[in-house]
């Protein structure tokens, strides 16, 4: 008996008790039956509600570190198992390179956010957005804009190329921002998504209730959702707008986003002749962006913009590249470098969409012709050979409003780069283009004319080619989406993709209570002077608040000649007298800037061996007001904010350093970063 799919949801495996109303799911390339799926009875108002009360506190006592430190556990649990991931994903069509695409690039992508985490969020739970804002002459009034985590969950609903990787990259910024997570994979290859679920389940490495998973069909999930929840979609262009006329996303304060259809440009530039190497790069990645996953990626190129001139030589050499490396057929067979698709019914639709391409250009490549995939039966299995179309007249509306989402790609001829800009325009919207050219000045056209119709560009050439990801490859550190046809909306972006999950507020206080909302020291709030010097403190003693002040030291003229002799820095305002003068921002001979700091260290600086390990730099350095010789100065230094390692010894201090002069002027402002033990 064929199985059924189980869901997890409210902190245990649920299978339907009515197995008739079940949808089969076939294998790709035989077209055998793998497994039921359905989700008839389940009540989505109860996993949506186990979410929010169970997985949402547990996520919310940790710190953006604790969590952070969580996604990498899980991403080494699952590399250890992709084996078997890769195994199951050849029934979905996908070969073993596709397979690493998806299942290796999850994993990857979720060890990013865990180091983005790490690395640029703070040790806390609230994110500070910008730099203090005065409200108040006095300055007992600021603002300061910040980031809290939602109360609701995160529901992801994914497409079926992707169903590693869609289910990680928008896991891993979600559970980052302190969102408990809902998956919801296509039918058609939620089997490989619940064996990764089943394994971060069974791995016990996130708090009960951060993750649960739906498979089958939720026609009405968004019945069940309000203004902290968050949907993430990915799919058709006509289900997103279906679901955007929700009255929960209307007026109910969802916040959704889509990631939809995207018919993605690829333009050559005029420079890039067949006897360039920018010419050979743009054939290769063509043809891999037609074959990997069959095609089936929503980053794909769809039209590729060529200039008039090259269209047959672009033709021929996709041709040939196509015939000498890529075999159609049954991943599981030796050689073959292209699968099927995903489903018959893909397959039947993407034949669809042909038709109507076909109708306004010429197949030059593959088509609809029957022939013979490797190691398996045509009439079985979802197979589609690579094809291509050339169009004579570029404007046809087919290439810009059809979408075959299989390997298919239409070439278009330009005249000029004002009509490639404005063909690229035409596909109203999408997630990537990619422009290939070794001609700065036509690539910043390209750039700057293309941008506002498209979520990401890549500029590929001679130069990046070894190193570059390729046109398909959104990677965690970039945006991810595209305005207009692509949906509108945006994922991964390294901590941006986090941030979207949570509520930006903007906070007026004074600074006293800013720095106890925040965390973080503002200058105005209480500092403690007395006692022991903050350096002779660890973590475990030191305090927000905790400060030195220390001075005066007096600037005279044979510091400034000889800080110019000892390093070199003759710059005539330090030197010249005459020249100084006549600067407008100097009254005469001045200090050097870095004198200052150098003096501002001597004065703080604890020179005994203890807590503090290392200071490691400077940030937001400013040099406020000129020091002549004569002057002498002070410099408070107050810890800003601590942040411990969650894996080490020792933490992170930030020091605000203000250094003032005889007239209680600001002369220079920075922070001092320090690495300070955990214990004394």
């Amino acid at each position: 008996m064929t199985k059924i799919l189980p869901s997890y949801v409210r902190g245990e495996w649920w299978t339907p008790e009515n197995p008739d109303g079940t949808t089969a799911v076939v294998d790709a390339s035989t077209g055998e039956t793998t497994h039921l799926v359905s989700a008839d009875g389940l009540a989505l108002a109860d996993v949506f509600d186990y979410a929010r009360s169970v997985g949402g506190p547990a996520i919310a006592r940790l710190t953006f570190h604790q969590r952070a430190m969580k996604l990498k556990a899980m991403a080494q649990y699952l590399n250890e198992r992709t084996a078997r991931y890769h195994e199951l994903s050849y029934a979905t069509g996908t070969t073993k390179r596709d397979a690493q695409v998806d299942i290796d690039g999850g994993i990857s992508t979720t060890f990013v956010f865990s180091s983005k985490g790490r690395r640029e969020m703070p040790n806390d739970t609230v994110y500070l957005d910008g730099e203090l804002e005065g409200l108040s002459r006095g300055g007992t009034f600021l603002g300061q804009h910040i980031y809290t985590s939602l109360k609701g969950v995160a529901v992801q609903v994914n497409a079926f190329n992707f169903p590693v990787w869609g289910m990680l990259e928008k896991l891993a910024p979600s559970f980052l921002s302190g969102l408990p997570t809902v998956v919801k994979p296509a039918s058609s290859t939620a089997q490989l998504t619940q064996a990764v679920v089943a394994d971060i389940i069974n791995s016990g490495i996130l708090p009960e209730g951060s993750c649960q998973l739906i498979c089958g069909s939720v026609h009405n999930f968004l019945d069940h959702l309000g203004e902290q929840d968050v949907v993430a979609f990915t799919g058709s262009a006509s289900t997103a707008a279906r679901l955007r006329r929700h009255p929960n996303v209307i007026g109910g304060g969802v916040r959704f986003t889509a990631e939809a259809d995207s018919l993605n440009y690829s333009i050559l530039g005029p420079d890039a002749t067949p006897e360039t190497p920018e010419f050979e790069l743009y054939v290769k990645q063509l043809v891999s962006e037609m074959t990997v996953k069959a095609g089936q990626k929503c980053t794909a190129i769809r039209r590729a913009i060529v200039p008039r001139e090259q269209l047959q030589a672009v033709a021929d050499a996709v041709a040939k590249r196509v015939q000498d490396r890529i075999v159609v057929g049954d991943p599981r067979t030796d050689g073959v470098t292209m699968g099927p698709l995903i489903s018959s019914a893909q397959r039947d639709e993407v034949r669809r969409s042909l038709k109507s391409l076909s109708a306004e250009g010429r197949i030059v490549l593959g088509g609809l012709e029957p022939f013979e995939p490797v190691g398996a039966d045509f009439d079985s299995g979802a197979f589609v050979p690579p094809t291509l179309l050339t169009f004579d007249d570029a404007w046809t509306d087919a290439p810009h409003d059809v979408e075959a989402f299989g390997p298919v790609a239409s070439l278009l001829p330009y005249r000029d780069i004002d009509e490639a800009i404005g063909l690229a325009g035409r596909g109203r919207g999408s997630l990537v283009g990619s422009i290939v050219s070794h001609d700065p000045e036509v690539v910043r056209a390209l750039v700057l004319g293309t941008a506002p119709w498209h979520g990401r560009l890549l500029v590929l050439d001679r130069d990046d080619a070894k190193e570059s990801t390729g046109h398909g490859s959104p990677l965690p550190h970039m945006v991810h989406g595209g305005p207009g046809r692509a949906g509108g909306g945006e994922e991964l972006g390294g901590i941006r993709g986090v941030l979207h999950h949570m509520q930006r507020t903007a906070v007026q206080a004074s600074p006293q209570m800013l720095t106890a909302i925040t965390n973080r020291w503002t200058s105005g709030s209480a500092r403690a002077t007395e006692g022991a010097h903050p350096f002779s403190k660890s973590l475990a003693e030191l305090k927000i608040g905790d400060a030195v002040v220390a001075g005066p030291r007096t600037v005279s003229l044979e510091d400034v000649e000889h800080f110019a002799d000892f390093t070199g820095d003759t710059f005539y305002a330090h030197m010249n007298e005459e020249a100084a003068a006549a600067n407008p921002f100097f009254p005469g001979r001045v200090a050097h800037g870095y004198l200052i700091v150098s003096f501002a260290a001597g004065l703080f600086v604890w020179p005994d061996p203890g807590p503090v390990l290392a200071n490691y730099g400077l940030e937001n350095l400013r040099f406020v007001t000129p020091v002549s010789p004569g002057d002498s100065l002070t410099v408070t230094l107050t810890a800003k904010q601590i942040t411990p390692r969650e894996t080490d010894e020792y933490g992170e201090v930030r020091w605000d350093a203000d250094v003032r002069n005889q007239n209680d002027e600001q002369v220079a402002a920075y922070d001092v970063l320090t690495l300070v033990a955990k214990e004394g």
